[in-house]
């Protein structure tokens, strides 16, 4: 039974509807993304993370990764996040990250690279 219907133009050529889990998971790209208080009318949405990206990678920078990725994450309410892990790479972040759809007890682990270079977050 489909729960979530939305509608995704990246990387389709012919079937643009998106169904559950991977509408979820095109949604949550989208917010990292988006430069927070880019989308007009929406000030608190999308992601400062790439403020942390060219910092030194402290504990105290870390810290403040995993807080900016639990907030738009929690932005999302079809989504939990149970467990959330991050790693300094060369040319940017990798975050490990388990999600839960809260209409059910499936959990997933997305792992999200965040590029220095390109500004983008992609899934690994």
């Amino acid at each position: 039974m489909t729960v979530f219907v939305g509608f995704n133009t990246i990387n389709q050529f012919k079937k643009f509807t998106l169904t559950d889990f991977d509408l979820i998971k095109r949604d949550l790209l989208n917010a990292f993304n988006i430069r927070q208080g880019q989308l007009p009318g929406r000030p608190a949405y999308g992601s400062s993370i790439y403020d942390f990206v060219f910092e030194p990678q402290t504990q105290k920078t870390q810290q403040e990764v995993i807080q900016e990725i639990q907030r738009v994450a929690g932005g999302d309410p079809r989504i939990y996040v149970s467990d959330l892990k991050c790693y300094p790479q060369e040319n940017g972040l990798l975050v490990e990250l388990q999600i839960q759809v809260i209409p059910s007890k499936n959990a997933e682990r997305l792992s999200i690279f965040f590029d220095q270079q390109q500004r983008n977050a992609s899934y690994v």
